[in-house]
């Protein structure tokens, strides 16, 4: 299997739950590290949400392995971020037999 060409740097991030002093939780995002990538769109479609056009995107994110048990290593729920692009990760796999590298699949989130 071809290497891929890791040329973009992502921020891995992870949420937090943070009090907001009135008895309920804010989420709140904690920069876990830098991580180079290859980024690949994966799938497209359009829906519908409160009866209006949403476009969902799906992305092939490939970045080295780490450890299972390093912060490094992404995980579901956690999200990379581009200047103002988001993407959530919904799943990681091996890229390869080897385990060098991992592929996540991630949905791109419209920053708020």
């Amino acid at each position: 299997m071809k290497n891929p060409h890791l040329n973009r740097s992502l921020t891995l991030e992870e949420p937090l739950q943070v009090s907001d002093n009135a008895g309920g939780f804010v989420t709140s995002w904690s920069i876990l590290g830098i991580l180079w990538a290859a980024l690949k769109p994966a799938s497209a479609r359009e829906t519908t949400s409160f009866g209006l056009p949403v476009s969902r995107a799906m992305y092939r994110i490939t970045v080295r392995a780490a450890a299972t048990s390093s912060p490094r290593r992404p995980k579901p729920g956690q999200r990379m971020r581009i200047g103002i692009r988001l993407f959530l990760i919904e799943a990681v796999t091996e890229y390869d037999g080897d385990a060098r590298y991992l592929t996540c699949m991630a949905k791109e989130q419209v920053a708020s």
